[in-house]
């Protein structure tokens, strides 16, 4: 890949349109959104700045830095460039927006802090709520164009899978065989930065184990952990442990392309395994073809994390279905786009309800003290059917 992709100007307008649509539901004036993914979704940048979206009228981009880039970026017709923080409400004001008694902010993600600054210096007769919801609600589901870069990033992600048995070998250690690996993504475009709404959730590419190390659990919010290199910063998959013949290597994996997010998970194995290991992968892949035989606009997201549990219970496995002990996750799968872990997601208790547009992962995983197995597949509800985006072998793959 060579060229820089924007946002076209009318993908931009459809945003603004329903953002305008959900603000005025709401009861509020208007939005100022500052967070960098929400910021590019509705600006085409992720500059340092401001934008300000009204019920009614143009919105207004007001940038800190880079101005320059972000009027390139961007399609919207009103950029200015304004450096102080302090001046924003003077900068709506002069726009011609009188009257901002509410105002809209991603309360989810802006520290107390900021917050606090923004009430009390910056826009100091409006009455500031949070409005987290409504850009999650819309960024859910995704237009053509998005499922047409997703798919793009699914491609280079499985690419990536395909250079595997040419980089995997015997005594290397699970960070030396991470470094080759994500080199391949690189190389297909992954801006080497997958972002996470959650806090205190942030990670590096992926996650690499083998053998033991699958069993290893972690502050990250999936099945799977692993030593990681340091207790310090991000503990998480890959780490000092020498990858051995006749375990299996866990590869979990996302790929931003374009800011979009692919997200797939394989199994490999130089040599070969128990029966255990193949028989709970199996397992993971039939839990995978029944969830997507299931998968249709109207169905409620907790009816397939509940489907999977029952099937996981018939085979005997539930003790070891997606973690261990109290290290288990509780969900089957959740969505991806801008970010790793966006709606839909598919647990106990979330009874909202599939639409054509949405796009996530599903990743039926196995768990036991000498390693872990399963699959993960990313995938886009299409007009008339689920289209799995991740096309490659899903069997164990040996080297």
């Amino acid at each position: 890949m060579t060229n820089l992709i924007y946002t076209p100007e009318k993908e931009i307008e459809n945003r603004i349109n329903s953002l305008k649509v959900a603000i005025d539901k709401a009861g509020l004036d208007g939005v100022v959104i500052v967070h960098h993914t929400n910021l590019f979704y509705f600006s085409g940048t992720s500059q340092s700045a401001h934008l300000f979206v009204p019920k009614k009228g143009k919105p207004l981009l007001m940038v800190r830095k880079s101005f320059k880039r972000a009027a390139k970026e961007s399609s919207l017709d009103n950029i200015v460039e304004e450096k102080s923080i302090k001046k924003l409400e003077k900068r709506i004001f002069e726009a011609g927006y009188k009257d901002l008694s509410k105002i809209g902010l991603e309360l989810d993600v802006i520290p107390f802090n900021t917050y606090k600054f923004y009430n009390d210096k910056v826009f100091v007769n409006s009455e500031l709520v949070d409005a987290s919801n409504i850009f999650k609600k819309i960024r859910l589901i995704k237009s053509r164009w998005e499922i047409d870069l997703l798919r793009t990033a699914c491609k280079a992600l499985t690419h990536g899978f395909g250079k595997v048995p040419a980089l995997l070998k015997p005594g290397m250690t699970e960070i030396e065989f991470a470094g080759l690996f994500e080199a391949q993504l690189r190389k297909s475009g992954y801006g080497g930065c997958s972002k996470m709404r959650a806090f205190n959730q942030d990670f590096l590419f992926g996650n690499i184990v083998s053998g033991i190390s699958g069993s290893i659990p972690t502050y990250f919010d999936g099945p799977v952990g692993g030593e990681g290199l340091t207790p310090a910063n991000n503990p998480h998959g890959a780490g000092w442990k020498k990858i051995q013949r006749d375990e299996p290597v866990y590869l979990d994996y996302t790929c931003v392309v374009n800011g979009y997010t692919a997200d797939a998970e394989r199994i490999y194995v130089m040599g070969d395994l128990s029966e255990k290991f193949y028989k709970a992968h199996d397992n993971a892949l039939k839990i995978q073809d029944e969830l997507i035989r299931m998968i249709e606009p109207g169905v409620e997201w907790q009816t397939l994390y509940l489907k999977a549990v029952d099937m996981a219970e018939k085979f005997s496995m539930l003790d070891n279905f997606m973690g261990i002990g109290n290290d288990q996750v509780k969900f089957i799968g959740h969505g991806v786009g801008l970010e790793l872990d966006e709606f839909p997601v598919f647990a106990k208790g979330l009874s909202m309800k599939l639409e054509i547009g949405m796009c996530f992962a599903i990743e039926p995983k196995f768990v036991f003290p000498d390693g872990a197995v399963g699959i993960e597949n990313t995938f886009a509800l299409r007009d008339d059917k689920v289209e799995k985006l991740t096309l490659f072998d899903e069997n164990i793959i040996k080297v």
